[in-house]
């Protein structure tokens, strides 16, 4: 019994977990998903979104953001905010009003929900009859008027929410006060648009859907004018000085109604119809605005030609002469105009124009001729491509850095100058102690350099390999390029593309090499790139090698996607990083797995059918390995073919349930068929009475080599190592297989000085082979003293210590079910640490970290960090293999955000919660990203308007003071909101649900969510795992901590 026997957890031990391990969810970086409402707040220069699934998010300077989730799961209708003060009113789908505050706690703001409101009717009335449709927040910032569907127009108290039943607008007490030639009970259905006059508070515009527009004496409770327009209203503007309303409709016209004197009935100027003659599509909202210079700036939604234009999501600018459709490539949510706060001046001056779209936010510079667009410091839409794979890479060297800035700013010449307008509040997180660089991969063969140090996800630089390839379309011509005289006068704008010109171009693997500057890109048609960083622009000839993985082996024949061609002759690149290399797998399957080593200068990549060595100095193919087995198949079909083995996926189906079947037998006990639940039921209880003793070990089935997808190369991994005998180490090369195949090969690389002149040798040393056959996910080596082994060049620039050559080194191979350490070069196993056995879980993403202590600066630990198809993240100990802690992190039914995960080197990590928005957590006490910041009312600030001249280099600034560093201190707790995620089907996402070991269903996008204490407070991450647990009942919380 002594074996059974487990001593206790040493408190020392534990102290010092308290100091590593921290788990919280901290920012969400992009675009939100499925917006639906927008608000801004002049006085406090502050956006607010809010989305389909009942959350707010505010926005500021950068770094300036707040998130807040509503009781509900509703979808957020209009986002209003008081005049003057940090507070906002929401209306949801479902008819309710919440007031949110923004209050200063421990000299930060926090977002609060303080009251929630429906508005009744009396009893037996219709739900239209308080059916919400317009909210004006008066400006003496006690009263909101609520115009409905029936009508009439409710007054309610704030903060409280109190209705004013003395004060409702009637329908018929409008119609009691209107001259006898205008009571006509067809003009009232329900309320369109309510505006306070901008000079007389005690005045307010009610205009209803069939045109009817009146001013409402709030004092005297009596019309003073009225107008009757003949088409339906759909919005109202009322200028600046209250002498002019600007009236907008259903056939693509707006009117002007001049305020002459103590008329009460205003007559029109002369309709103008923009995009007329012909048949328009509504106006739904417009702006006019005065300026100095005597024109007016006139924006609107909608008015296009119905017949040839009524599918464009246009907003269109006139001023003078000039005037420009906007173009959108989603449909346009709501829009707002900047302009002069102050409500005593003359003139609006407008200055930009903010448009929320479904799948981007775009802001246009009003000011500078031309009308550019300002490039945006947050809220990128990370999604302009679908993503397809990310890379992180942290510590970036500041040469690499600003080298990659400056090729990014070439790219950012269409932009405006200004400054970013939306700069309300201040930002008090420290600078961010490093640079980091996210990398995205995109359906469209682009990859984006994100800066992610801080709270701000702003894009560095974008590289495209289309010009590589043949494709169906030039890449210098411009589709939307349209000439001088078209009309309408359409200009595309934003980045969201969703189309792409070919699916090949699909990026799948990306590895950057930070202190060397070369980058391996690798795509879905088996192409894999090797670029160069270069500062000026070159015209390249880029040399094409092909690799074939099947070595001409007999009976296999390719049934995908046939492979890119490659551009013949020179092709001309921007700055930045351009090719010098393409090797072409065949068959031209997906990269699945790639290593770069920019010290030997080799590259390795591997597919469904096997991997290979690329020399990319000399340019020459070192080897190829094929690792498919005779029964797969499947491999041979690729992701994007159209001929499908279903027989064969069937039978392989029928088989696993025989052999099952069979094994099931053979366990069971003699005695008759009828006996066998009985006997079963008894060794079950059996069972859970041994529970108390020793933790119950599952039953893991060897996987038959016949299992489709075992030559699938899952890793790849250099290191310089013992391979062949202890007294000599040498470079190697290491893969592992979906089979549970290790390959070993010993590399040798000529000296410096001969490189050139003598080929790269390679030569199998070892090839072990999994007892359980699970796929190999992980490969790591640790050298003599246990630490694993530092990054090519890494020591060379003084940022590591050389590794121990002289002790034992260990290599860690990481399957989806278990650890195992074995001594090198022996191969022989040393321990091991069963994940699939004790737990039920398999690894998905697996990486080494170093997690540093808050209190002790010179003291940090390496470890493993790993992802489960359960969505929890563990922390391994090196070489132990020995559990620190567990944290629940994403869904188990977030198939596709357990699938996106990536893990930082400083023990942080993102994963996809939607198609446009990454959430960034972290495990480690010392390194915390968060938004920390404060924003004031702003009744004794003076606002100027942003300046031009100054360039985004300010905004970046200030984008990127964001990032903060825990000092280990007690946090406030506070949730933290999570998207569930189901991703379109991509490339590759049969073959990832093909190695799911249960096929767990897809979440879908708007989980449900039971929200706590509504408030989330952005100077503390809080306690996620107290969220997590009491979103999902029956979820064990993290332990170890």
């Amino acid at each position: 019994m002594r074996r059974f026997l487990r001593s206790g957890p040493d408190p020392e031990r534990e102290r010092l977990k308290q100091e590593l391990f921290q788990f919280n969810k901290t920012v969400e970086h992009g675009f939100p998903h499925q917006p639906s409402a927008l608000g801004y707040s002049p006085s406090l220069r502050v956006l607010a979104i809010g989305t389909r699934s009942g959350a707010i998010k505010l926005y500021g300077a950068p770094g300036v953001e707040f998130m807040g989730l509503h009781r509900e799961n509703n979808a957020v209708v209009q986002i209003h905010f008081l005049p003057g003060q940090c507070q906002l009113v929401t209306l949801l789908d479902d008819n309710s009003l919440h007031l949110w505050s923004l209050k200063v706690k421990v000299g930060v703001s926090e977002l609060q929900e303080e009251e929630s409101f429906t508005l009744r009717g009396p009893p037996g009335a219709a739900p239209s009859a308080t059916q919400i449709t317009v909210v004006l927040p008066h400006s003496s910032r006690k009263l909101l008027y609520l115009g409905t569907e029936s009508g009439n127009v409710f007054v309610v108290q704030l903060p409280a929410f109190r209705a004013l039943e003395d004060r409702t607008i009637t329908s018929d007490a409008v119609l009691q006060r209107l001259p006898e030639e205008a009571r006509h009970r067809r003009v009232f259905e329900l309320v369109e648009a309510l505006q306070e006059h901008p000079r007389d508070p005690n005045q307010i515009l009610i205009g209803y859907s069939r045109g009817l527009v009146v001013i409402w004496d709030l004092r005297d409770s009596r019309v003073l004018s009225h107008f009757l327009s003949s088409q339906q209203l759909e919005n109202v503007c009322w200028q600046r000085d209250g002498h002019l309303i600007v009236s907008c409709h259903s056939d693509g016209s707006y009117c002007q109604w001049p305020m002459s004197g103590d008329a009460q009935q205003l007559e029109a100027l002369p309709s103008c119809m923009p995009y007329g003659p012909f048949p328009c599509k509504a106006i739904t909202k417009l702006f006019w605005l005065t300026t100095r210079k005597g024109l007016p700036f006139t924006v609107f939604q909608g008015g296009m030609p119905r017949a040839s234009y009524g599918d464009r999501h246009c907003i269109s600018v006139i001023h003078g002469s000039q005037q420009t459709a906007f173009d959108f490539t989603s449909r346009v949510i709501d829009f707002i105009v900047l302009a002069e706060v102050d409500p005593t001046a003359a003139f609006d001056d407008p200055y930009a124009l903010v448009v929320l779209a479904e799948e981007e936010l775009v802001v246009i510079d009003l000011v500078t001729p031309g009308w550019p667009p300002v490039q945006l410091p947050y809220l990128a839409s990370l999604h302009c491509s679908a993503i397809t794979c990310s890379h992180h890479v942290s510590n970036i060297p500041l040469k690499l850095w600003e080298r990659i800035i400056a090729a990014g700013s070439r790219q950012s010449a269409h932009f405006s100058t200004m400054e970013w307008p939306i700069d309300g509040g201040t930002s008090l997180a420290p600078d961010p102690p490093q640079r980091d660089l996210l990398l995205t991969g995109h359906e469209d063969g682009t990859v984006r350099f994100w800066d992610a140090s801080g709270v701000c996800l702003r894009l560095l630089y974008r590289l495209s390999t289309v010009r590589v390839f043949l494709t169906d379309t030039d890449p210098s011509e411009n589709l939307h390029a349209q000439g001088e005289d078209e009309w309408p006068p359409l200009r595309k704008v934003g980045s969201f593309d969703p189309y792409s010109d070919d699916p090949r171009l699909g990026i799948q693997k990306i590895f950057l090499c930070k202190y060397s500057g070369f980058l391996a890109v690798a795509g879905t048609a088996g192409q894999v790139l090797v670029l160069e960083l270069n500062d000026e622009a070159a015209e390249l000839t880029v040399q094409q090698v092909e690799a074939d993985l099947l070595q001409d082996q007999e009976g296999y024949r390719w049934k995908g996607h046939e492979r890119l061609c490659a551009r013949p002759g020179p092709v001309s690149f921007e700055p930045g990083f351009q090719p010098f290399v393409l090797v072409q797998c065949q068959p031209p399957a997906v990269v699945t797995s790639l290593a770069l080593h920019s010290e030997w200068r080799l590259v390795a990549f591997g597919t469904s059918h096997g991997f290979g060595l690329f020399d990319h100095q000399q340019r020459r193919q070192v080897f190829v390995k094929c690792t498919l087995h005779p029964s797969d198949q499947l491999a041979l079909e690729g992701p994007l073919s159209r001929v499908k083995s279903l027989k064969k996926s069937l039978r392989q189906s029928f088989r696993r349930m025989r052999r099952s079947r069979v094994s099931s037998r053979k366990r069971r006990p003699g005695g008759l068929l009828g006996e066998v639940p009985e006997a079963s039921s008894k060794v079950e209880r059996a069972g859970i009475q041994n529970m108390e003793l020793a933790p119950v070990q599952r039953k893991i089935e060897a996987r038959s080599a016949e299992d489709s997808f075992t030559g699938f190369v899952r890793t790849l991994y250099f290191a310089d190592t013992y391979v062949r005998d202890s007294s000599r180490h040498c470079p190697s090369l290491w893969a592992g297989t979906n089979g549970g195949t290790v390959y070993a090969f010993s590399l040798r690389v000529p000296p410096a000085e001969r490189r050139m002149d003598e080929p790269v040798r390679a030569e199998q040393a070892k090839e072990i082979q999994l007892m359980h056959r699970a796929p190999v996910v992980g490969i790591l080596v640790l050298d003599g003293h246990s630490v694993p082994l530092p990054e090519p060049l890494e020591v060379a620039h003084d940022l590591s210590k050389s590794p121990d050559m002289q002790g034992s080194h260990q290599l860690l191979v990481v399957s989806e079910e278990q650890l195992k350490v074995f001594t090198l070069p022996k191969v022989s196993a040393k321990l091991k640490l069963k994940l699939t056995a004790l737990e039920g879980s398999r690894v998905r993403r697996v990486s080494v970290a170093h997690f540093g202590s808050c209190r002790t600066e010179d003291y940090g630990e390496h470890h493993l960090t790993i992802l489960t198809n359960l969505g929890d993240i563990q922390v391994v100990s090196l070489p132990l293999l020995k559990p620190q802690v567990r944290f629940s992190c994403i869904r188990r039914e977030d198939v596709s955000g357990i699938a996106s995960c990536v893990f930082t080197k400083y023990g942080q990590g993102f994963y996809l919660i939607s198609p446009s928005e990454f959430e960034r957590f972290s495990l480690s006490t010392k390194w915390l990203v968060e938004p920390r910041c404060l924003v004031e009312s702003t009744e004794t600030k003076n606002h100027s308007r942003p300046r031009n001249g100054a360039g985004p280099e300010k905004a970046v600034g200030r984008a990127r003071n964001s990032g903060s560093q825990s000092d280990g201190d007690e946090r406030s707790p506070g949730p933290v909101m999570e998207h569930a995620l189901l991703n379109d089907e991509r490339v590759l996402k049969e073959i990832q649900s093909t190695l799911e070991g249960d096929r767990a269903s897809s979440g879908d996008w708007r989980s449900r969510r039971v929200a706590i204490g509504y408030s989330l407070s952005n100077g503390g991450a809080g306690q996620a795992e107290d969220w997590a647990t009491r979103r999902h009942p029956g979820s064990r919380p993290a332990a170890g901590l």
